[in-house]
């Protein structure tokens, strides 16, 4: 239950600036009502941006599936890539790779 006592409510700071932030201005006085709304040229520049990062994205798992499992040539070869190299598969090529 609120008792208003005749005076000004205290209303503190923060109170002040939610309400101020929560308003809803109105459009400047040359602008129509679409004014600061997303339009469909939006719409078409997010989906050139989601297709060029899907495209990025396959570009690099496929680079990064050419890459060899090590870089490191002084390790010995084991024997998988022995037979490897029995096959005529260089040893730090995989065979899909042909």
């Amino acid at each position: 239950m609120l008792v208003v006592l005749g005076g000004v409510p205290a209303v503190s700071p923060a109170a002040t600036v939610a309400t101020v932030l929560a308003q809803n201005p109105e459009p400047p006085a040359d602008k129509g009502e679409e004014f600061g709304k997303a339009s469909p040229v939006a719409l078409v520049v997010i989906l050139c941006l989601a297709v060029a990062t899907i495209a990025l994205i396959v570009s690099m798992s496929r680079r990064i599936r050419r890459l060899p499992r090590t870089f490191d040539e002084d390790t010995e070869a084991g024997p998988a890539e022995e037979a490897r190299e029995e096959n005529g598969t260089p040893a730090g090529e995989r065979p899909e790779q042909r």
